[in-house]
């Protein structure tokens, strides 16, 4: 009888062996399973976090942009500045109004695919715009130095060649004064006929006249004047009043006493002389 009792109490033992065998195995699973977990967690705090893709529109362009959706309006300036090299300063960015920079994205409710209007000036076109007005107008007569003096040129000539109007009214080379308080006559228009100038500063107007008609242009409707002095005679300039938006409108003067081609400029253009 011990010898039968033995194999029970073997077997017994196999048991409580298995069984523990399978208490560790579950034990082993369950740490697998609680190292993996912890895994999975730390990777939630490491991922990317939620973004956006924005459509950015600034003067006549388009931007893709992708950002986080809790980045502020002051972070998304500063995204468009990297796209455009539009200072933030001087963003007027534009999302169902003007974007507040103090809330995020997700606050203001953007969505992806959402379309973000910008505007503003770099600022070089700032500086471009506030180019002092002395600047340009060095930069046009330099322009001017470059090209062919006005008095050689042909369509001139066939006026200049008739030589000085025996009735032009006497000239005083590098002086400046007032207009006269008569018309400024014996000049030649460009048809070779005879002009004379009235300033009629009560009418704001100036009286072009020839021995067909006067015009009475407004002083306001002349875009330009300019002027330079006739070669060999440089106590009188020619010059044209530009009654239109283009040079072809210029109406040309031949024969103007040089000591009035400033005040001419200044009344007509906007620095009144008063009498």
């Amino acid at each position: 009888m011990e010898t039968e009792a033995k194999p029970k109490e073997a077997e017994s033992l196999g048991e409580d062996v298995e069984k523990g065998g399978a208490e560790a195995t579950s034990h082993t699973d369950a740490g697998n399973s609680t190292t993996q977990d912890s895994n999975i967690s730390n990777g939630d705090d490491t991922e990317d976090k939620e973004t956006v893709d924005l459509k950015i529109i600034w003067n006549k362009n388009k931007y893709d942009l992708k950002i986080p959706v809790d980045s502020t309006g002051a972070k998304l300036k500063e995204s468009i500045h990297s796209l455009t090299g539009l200072p933030p300063a001087m963003q007027k960015v534009m999302y169902k109004g003007l974007l507040p920079e103090d809330k995020t994205l997700r606050e203001i409710k953007i969505t992806n695919g959402a379309k973000i209007m910008v505007v503003g000036s770099t600022i070089n076109d700032v500086l471009a715009v506030n180019t002092p007005k002395e600047v340009i107008q060095q930069e046009v007569k330099a322009e001017e130095n470059k090209k062919e003096p006005l008095c050689r040129q042909k369509q001139h000539r066939k006026v200049l060649d008739k030589g000085k109007p025996d009735d032009i009214m006497p000239a005083i080379k590098g002086t400046k004064e007032r207009l006269p308080t008569v018309p400024l006559s014996g000049m030649y228009n460009k048809s070779g006929g005879k002009v004379r100038l009235t300033f009629k500063l009560e009418q704001d107007q100036l009286w072009i006249g020839t021995k067909e008609r006067t015009e009475k242009v407004p002083m306001g409707s002349i875009k330009n004047i300019v002027s330079e002095p006739i070669e060999g005679h440089e106590d009188y300039h020619m010059m044209a009043f530009q009654l239109g938006p283009t040079e072809a409108s210029q109406y040309w003067v031949y024969w103007v006493p040089a000591q009035f081609v400033d005040a001419i400029k200044d009344t007509v253009l906007g620095k009144w002389q008063y009498f």
